[in-house]
């Protein structure tokens, strides 16, 4: 005999199902550019180099974050093979991770109707659906600085003293968010925590923390990597935390500068149309009756939540926005950590103001749908739209016809995809004049390269000037790939066109190894050419 599943069951399977798609999501679209390109580049070096110290792109030591993005991203890469999924499984888990937490303290400090709601809210969001497929730092660390404030706010909760192992993990969490993405790990879960506090007039509590334990547990997850890495490169600390981090919060030189508001209209694209309704939460039943003619008679009363859990998510999330929206620069991806509170404090707005009504269901499934399309339409188009940013077609045709000795020469930009496609095992050679660039470059590829070679003199090989490519044309086994307009070549002997790409042009040098010649026998091409 067969059995009805319980609403838990029911949530669970949710729970699944929109991580499945999520997933299916992740399969639908090539490698962004930059970020994709950069960070799952960075992670694949890590595996073929087996340096897992130094973070490198293109063999160059890159340390714009701390290493835990790549470690897992080595380790995917060699359990599951060189596929833009492997990488992608990292932020997945992470965010499958968020959605978890969120309905399982949603269900303790609530219903298991409302936690579902928050967690299928979440789930058909863009913030769920690209952001947690998307390869770069901001879902990890948003991740583990939602893991350190609900396990810290449960240990504040658990009565006159904090609950000693919740607060542990708190303190873990927050190493994790550190080596994630650096000290906003640490500082934004102690904001959120202490602006709490002090608004539910817990601050006292904050004496009786595991500070001992707690730290020591924080000091071996998070300070063996920085204590070895300063020792090897020991211009890190400045390099990493001053210039990456505190320079980057305080100064207005920067990439992507946008007004204050811009957070307030990254929420409203996120997590459309949810957000509106965290709007309406704080309507009382009352008020529902006359605003709502064709409410349900004999609808039971809305859900709610204790004013110390409601007061957090608010200040979760006004505490970060307020936070990101200081500097500058800003990036879509840094609001990704105010999600969960987002999430119950729409699902709160809705079961107030439409769970009533008599369609209200049928409109909660209509948006879901809705939103479930978008995503499924962007992530089809989105390589269509890229295609020119992309080396990907050129990387496909330079992996079969390659070997792994040759060399590869680029200029005029920075193709981040091409090694990963391609698979290549050398170095890319960057031409460009380099001392001049040095004083006038700004935040962008070239900087981050030249920065990176600061720190290992062989790596900074990488970097050649010009005239290497008046040599490498007349030599054989010598690749180069640049944008179209672009003059590195142009009327340089013994460089020919091998392959146009949408974006990017692909010249062969010439000498080519002859046809019959053992070499070419034996040419079996880059690993990149065997992959789909």
């Amino acid at each position: 005999m067969k059995h009805a599943l319980t609403e838990r069951q029911k949530s669970w399977l949710t729970l699944v199902a929109l991580w499945l798609f999520l997933l299916l999501m992740a399969t639908l679209r090539p490698l962004a550019v930059p970020d994709e390109g950069r960070y799952g580049e960075v992670g694949r070096w890590m595996l073929i180099s087996g340096d897992w110290l130094t973070p490198r792109l293109n063999g160059i030591p890159f340390f714009h974050k701390p290493p835990l993005l790549h470690w897992l991203e080595a380790a995917s890469l060699a359990t599951f093979g060189v596929h833009a999924l492997s990488l992608r499984l990292v932020p997945a888990l992470h965010v499958g991770l968020m959605l978890v937490l969120l309905y399982l303290a949603t269900r303790t400090l609530s219903t298991e109707a409302l936690a579902r709601r928050a967690v299928i809210m979440l789930g058909t969001s863009l913030a769920f659906l690209v952001g947690g497929q998307y390869i770069n730092h901001d879902m990890m660390v948003g991740t583990w600085i939602g893991v350190a404030i609900w396990c810290f706010a449960f240990a504040f909760m658990a009565g006159e003293r904090p609950h000693a192992w919740l607060a542990r993990l708190g303190f873990a969490a927050c190493a994790l968010g550190m080596l994630s993405k650096g000290l906003i790990g640490i500082a934004l879960p102690g904001l959120v925590i202490f602006i709490w506090l002090l608004w539910t007039r817990q601050f006292r509590k904050i004496l009786y923390l595991p500070w001992v334990s707690g730290l020591a547990l924080f000091g071996a997850i998070a300070l063996p990597w920085f204590v070895l890495a300063q020792q090897k490169y020991p211009q890190l600390f400045d390099y990493m935390f001053i210039n990456q981090q505190f320079n980057r919060y305080t100064a207005a030189t920067y990439n992507n500068p946008q007004p204050w508001w811009f957070y307030l209209l990254a929420l409203v694209l996120l997590f459309f149309p949810w957000v509106f309704f965290a709007l309406f939460q704080t309507r009382r039943p009352k008020a529902l009756a006359a605003a709502a003619p064709d409410a349900t008679p004999g609808a039971a009363a809305p859900p709610g939540m204790a004013r110390e859990w409601l007061a957090l998510c608010w200040i979760w999330v006004l505490a970060i926005v307020v936070f990101f929206s200081i500097p500058n620069s800003k990036l879509v991806g840094y609001v990704l950590p105010v999600m969960p509170p987002l999430a119950i404090l729409a699902a709160l707005g809705w079961e107030r103001v439409m769970a009533p009504r008599a369609r209200g269901e049928l409109v909660f499934a209509l948006l879901c749908g809705l939103n479930l399309v978008i995503a499924t339409v962007l992530m089809l188009r989105v390589g269509e739209v890229t295609r020119t940013a992309r080396s990907q077609d050129v990387a496909k045709v330079l992996a079969c016809a390659a070997t792994p000795a040759d060399t590869i020469y680029v200029s005029g930009g920075y193709p981040y995809d091409l090694p990963f496609y391609a698979q290549t095992t050398r170095q890319l050679l960057v031409v460009d004049n380099w001392p001049e660039l040095r004083k006038k470059a700004r935040d962008g590829w070239q900087r981050e390269l030249f920065e990176g070679a600061d720190f290992d003199a062989q790596a900074a090989q990488a970097l050649q000037l010009p005239e290497v490519l008046v040599t490498a044309g007349v030599v054989p086994g010598n690749w180069f790939v640049g944008k179209p307009g672009n003059n590195a070549v142009k009327n340089v002997p013994g460089w020919t066109l091998f392959y146009e790409g949408a974006g990017w042009l692909l010249y062969q040098s010439g000498g080519t190894l002859p046809a019959k010649s053992p070499e070419a026998a034996q040419h079996k091409g880059l690993p990149g050419c065997y992959q789909e």
